[in-house]
């Protein structure tokens, strides 16, 4: 999987707050995200993470050439 700190995904399973993309936060064994909808943060293994993963919508080095 091709995914690096600060990049934006979307999950297969939308939230229940109805947003389905999320902000990595922290990488490593366990992956940290926040919700782009509401904020909540969650962690999940590296391996189920890749699982539920749909695709990156927004690369971390897009966002700074926008700012």
């Amino acid at each position: 999987m091709d995914f690096q700190l600060g990049d934006t995904v979307q999950m297969r399973k939308t939230h229940p707050c109805g947003s389905d993309a999320w902000d990595i936060v922290r990488t490593g064994a366990d992956i940290k995200l926040r919700c782009c909808g509401c904020g909540r943060v969650v962690m999940m293994d590296r391996l189920l993470f890749e699982k539920r993963m749909k695709k990156v919508l927004h690369r971390a080095e897009d966002k700074e050439r926008e700012d």
